[in-house]
C-alpha cells in the first residue's frame, strides 16, 4: 500500500436539485495536515459529513478511500473502531456527561485500561484547564473548552487520520491561538489530519498542502506556503 491515507475522486453530493459538491478530487497522505479552505456554503462541511458517512439523505456519486479501502456503505461509528474520528462543527461533547466520561467515550473501542488512563492525563496535560474541571458536565463549559475537550475525545482512540471541522469557530482570539498551536503539535506527532477551516491564513500557516473550495468545486491546490503567497489567494481569504 502506498503512504496514501484518504483518496476521494469525483465526488458529487446533491440535496434534491441543489448541488451542493460537485466532482472533486482530494488526497491525503500519511504524516500530512492538509487544509481545505473557502467560503461560508462552499461545501467543505459536506465533504466531511460525506467521507464519514453522517449526510442527511442526499445522493452522493464518485468515490472514497481510506487505507486503500472504499468507504461507501461504511456505518459512521465503523470508522472509529478504523482509527478515523472527525470533530465535527459544533464541537458536539456529550452535554450531559463529565470532561472525564466524554473522554474515556473517546476510547470505547479500545480495552486497554492503564493505557487509557494515561492518555487522559496526556490530553490533560496538553489542556490543563479540562483536568481542574475533568467532574464538570461538558455542557456548563466555555466554546472553547468544549473545543478542547472535543479534540481530545477525538484523540483518544489513536487516530490514523483527524478530521477537524472548523474548530476556530466562535472562538476568542487567544482560545484560537491555543486550537492551533495543539493542531500543529498533533501533526507533528505524525498524525494524518484533513482540517476544514474559515480562517485561511492560520490554517494554510499550519498545513503541508492546501485546497481551495468554491461552489462545490476544487478551484486551487498546491503546498501551503506558495499558497499563502498566492495573490489569489490573498485577494481572495487573507483580506491582503
Amino acid at each position: 500500500m502506498s503512504d496514501n491515507i484518504l483518496k476521494i475522486a469525483g465526488l458529487k453530493v446533491a440535496y434534491g436539485g441543489i448541488k451542493a459538491v460537485k466532482g472533486i478530487d482530494l488526497e491525503v497522505n500519511k504524516g500530512e495536515l492538509v487544509t481545505l479552505i473557502g467560503a461560508n456554503g462552499a461545501g467543505k462541511t459536506t465533504t466531511l459529513k460525506a467521507i464519514t458517512g453522517t449526510l442527511p439523505a442526499c445522493k452522493v456519486e464518485g468515490t472514497m478511500s481510506y487505507l486503500g479501502k472504499p468507504l461507501a456503505g461504511t456505518q459512521s461509528f465503523r470508522l472509529v473502531q478504523q482509527k478515523l474520528a472527525m470533530v465535527p462543527e459544533g464541537r458536539g461533547v456529550f452535554t450531559r456527561m463529565t470532561i472525564h466520561e466524554n473522554l474515556l467515550m473517546g476510547a470505547y473501542t479500545r480495552d486497554d485500561k492503564a493505557a487509557i488512563a494515561a492518555d487522559i492525563e496526556r490530553w490533560f496535560g496538553v489542556f490543563p484547564r479540562l483536568k481542574e474541571r475533568s467532574g464538570q458536565l461538558a455542557g456548563t463549559l466555555s466554546g472553547g473548552e468544549q473545543q478542547m475537550l472535543a479534540m481530545a475525545r477525538a484523540l483518544m482512540c489513536h487516530p490514523t487520520l483527524l478530521l477537524l471541522d472548523e474548530p476556530s469557530m466562535g472562538l476568542a482570539p487567544i482560545m484560537v491561538e491555543k486550537i492551533f498551536e495543539v493542531i500543529r503539535d498533533v501533526s507533528a506527532q505524525g498524525i494524518t489530519i484533513l482540517l476544514v477551516e474559515q480562517n485561511a491564513k492560520l490554517a494554510l500557516q499550519a498545513a503541508h498542502r492546501g485546497y481551495v473550495m468554491d461552489s462545490g468545486l476544487v478551484t486551487m491546490t498546491g503546498n501551503a506556503q506558495a499558497m499563502l503567497n498566492d495573490p489569489r489567494v490573498q485577494a481572495a481569504y487573507l483580506g491582503e
